[in-house]
């Protein structure tokens, strides 16, 4: 209960990390990689909806955005977790831990050549069904990584980090939602003491974390991403 508490409290408030902790602790006791990331995401599918319906409240999503990361994140979500049943999804994390490193450090410069116009020119080039798909699919690969990977990518690119958290939060429950379908499909076993407890703390910290996504300040946001974002990635590659 205490991990899913601080875990969502991180996720809710910067849009990432509540798979990283929490996997990072059932892969420490030796659960199997794909069991671990199949119970964090059944945990998930309640934490991600009082998240993205506290988000919408408070007026932290864009609508369109939203729509644009959905359908794409639900698709890498299932491709993600039959690949994961099928191959040892630690090796795959060195190269998202290299890419998240990179996404990091560039948010943490971007906050020095911040300029008012730099969301309406980069938002022309990004291609958010790709990033959707991508977030999706090493969202599943890694038990976490949906939030680091689309809200890092976009954070670095300009866009507001309260909208962009805010959305993608609330993509995220379908996106879990899917990956949990594909799961039961292709996996016999959860951890069911562990869901029970990382839903309850992870629920009484939900509404509290998007309120902190409301008040704090957008520069201050965009640090605490990229400061979180290059820790968790030198924590992967290390480790």
């Amino acid at each position: 209960m205490i991990v899913g508490f601080l875990a969502q409290v991180v996720d809710g408030a910067l849009g990432m990390a509540y798979g990283t902790i929490s996997n990072a602790l059932l892969l420490s006791v030796g659960v199997p990689p794909a069991i671990s990331s199949a119970s964090v995401h059944f945990a998930e599918i309640f934490t991600t909806s009082i998240s993205g319906f506290s988000h919408l409240k408070l007026g932290n999503v864009d609508k369109s955005l939203f729509k644009k990361l959905l359908i794409p994140g639900v698709i890498g979500g299932v491709l993600g977790a039959y690949i994961l049943t099928n191959i040892d999804g630690d090796k795959i994390k060195p190269f998202i831990g290299i890419y998240l490193l990179i996404m990091g450090i560039r948010i943490l410069y971007k906050v020095t050549t911040m300029h008012k116009h730099s969301e309406e020119k980069i938002t022309r080039r990004r291609h958010y069904s790709i990033l959707g798909l991508l977030g999706g699919f090493f969202d599943a690969i890694g038990g976490g990584g949906w939030g680091p990977i689309v809200t890092s990518t976009l954070v670095s690119d300009g866009k507001n980090p309260r909208k962009t958290i805010g959305s993608v939060n609330a993509a995220e429950f379908f996106v879990t939602i899917s990956e949990v379908v594909a799961f039961f499909a292709l996996l016999s076993q959860f951890n069911w003491s562990v869901i029970i407890g990382l839903i309850i703390g992870g629920s009484l910290a939900a509404p509290i974390a998007a309120l902190i996504t409301k008040k704090i300040p957008a520069k201050v946001l965009m640090i605490s991403l990229g400061c979180i974002i290059t820790f968790l990635s030198i924590r992967m590659i290390v480790f």
